[in-house]
């Protein structure tokens, strides 16, 4: 069997061929919480950085399966993809949450500083919810039904504010997106669809949890249902959706010394639109001070690098060309130095998503105009068309997704 949370090409198409057979099962099986996660494709690793696409999953889907037996599963591997559609179309509320993020640092008061490193270290009181806080920590993942329950008691029973309890998980998860990380906090809180908040209750986790992971778990009666009651929170006011940012789906056309930039928003190149081109060498960049700036866990981190390694090293044989792996303070520094280095005069990418390497773009224009070099971002075509549809909630969106799919 590959491993359990596949962070390469290969070992992500190994295990997806592995559960594929299992897709049709997905919809009665995938909110049970078991040891080893036995009933979910444990992919979303892999799939947070592209080294394999949704677009590949759902077409080896339905060449399998009819939609109809397949849909729950369909759905679910389209959630991302629709958060990542809406938060395009609304940036601003994931430089609201930065922004909140550090002002609720501030003015934590020592016993919720207290409190809030007891539950990150699983001493919060909870055996059960202990247990999810050391798994994360411990793995990097955690299923979507924990990760529910655990947001929902940080939020709901503990009080904490949601944004910390948010960047326990992006520091931590190995699949974590700041897409489907920021706005699942936000709707497990009531403020994605407002009014609409997730309680955790006892006799949910009675019900989908492994027996023998909630015996002798203390602190179960903190959950139980009539008692657990809304943190009533307040957002800032969100302004309508706006069109996305505006790529080019097909890569440009160019006659000079050119590179090819690899980043943890999409490791493919070999797939898709930049497959064609002929570039003249291959980069990615890692920053230890950024890590830093983060907090990110030392897995989430060798996650980060084996995942770029293994592009690297794809894409260096699919284009045959020299690849490097550049340690720099920031990305643009980094690119900086490898385009003076190897005289580049245009850099081509698949454009990053709103998110911390979106964030840098406009820092990465400014180092590299100075040595009169062009950066060319470019989108998939199908991440363009999915994108636009997530104007409002999941269910509207997929309807219109649906129909896509089943062409």
């Amino acid at each position: 069997m590959s491993a359990a949370f596949p962070l390469t090409r290969h070992a992500a198409l190994a295990r997806w061929h592995e559960f594929l057979p299992a897709t049709p099962s997905y919809a009665a099986r995938r909110n049970h919480v078991e040891v080893e996660h036995p009933h979910v494709s444990r992919l979303s690793p892999a799939l947070r950085t592209r080294v394999i696409l949704e677009d590949e999953i759902i077409t080896d889907t339905l060449a399998r399966h009819s939609l109809p037996s397949v849909e729950k599963w369909l759905q679910e591997v389209c959630w991302r993809r629709y958060w990542k559609g809406w938060l395009e179309m609304r940036p601003q509320v994931w430089r609201q949450y930065r922004q909140a993020l550090r002002t609720e640092r501030q003015n934590l008061s020592a016993e919720q500083k207290a409190r809030l490193n007891a539950i990150e270290q699983g001493e919060g009181g909870i055996a059960v919810m202990n247990h999810f806080a050391r798994e994360l920590a411990a793995t990097g993942y955690l299923h979507n039904h924990a990760r529910m329950w655990f947001a929902s008691y940080w939020i709901h029973v503990e009080r904490l504010p949601w944004q910390l309890g948010a960047d326990f998980f992006f520091r931590h998860l190995l699949d974590a997106d700041p897409a489907s990380n920021t706005l699942s906090w936000r709707w497990v809180a009531g403020l994605q669809t407002r009014g609409k908040t997730y309680l955790v209750r006892r006799s949910n986790l009675e019900r989908y949890m492994a027996a023998h992971l909630l015996q002798d778990s203390p602190g179960l009666e903190l959950l139980e249902d009539d008692r657990v009651s809304p943190a009533l929170l307040s957002a800032p006011a969100e302004t309508s959706p706006q069109p996305p940012a505006d790529f080019p789906t097909q890569a440009p056309r160019l006659t000079t010394h050119f590179g090819l930039w690899l980043h943890p928003d999409d490791l493919c190149p070999e797939v898709g639109p930049l497959a064609q081109l002929s570039p003249s060498a291959i980069a990615a960049v890692t920053s230890a001070p950024a890590y830093a700036h983060f907090q990110l866990s030392r897995g989430r981190i060798q996650h980060f690098h084996t995942a770029l390694a293994d592009a690297l090293t794809r894409s260096g044989e699919y284009f045959a060309c020299p690849t490097t792996l550049e340690e720099a303070p920031t990305t643009a520094e980094g690119l900086f130095e490898w385009a003076q280095r190897e005289q580049l005069r245009d850099i081509v990418a698949y454009a990053p998503f709103v998110g911390p390497i979106a964030d840098a773009l406009p820092q990465i224009r400014r180092r590299l105009a100075e040595i009169h070099c062009h950066l060319h971002l470019i989108r998939r075509p199908s991440d363009v068309e999915v994108h636009t549809l997530a104007k409002s909630g999941f269910f509207p969106f997929w309807e219109k997704a649906r129909a896509q799919v089943s062409k």
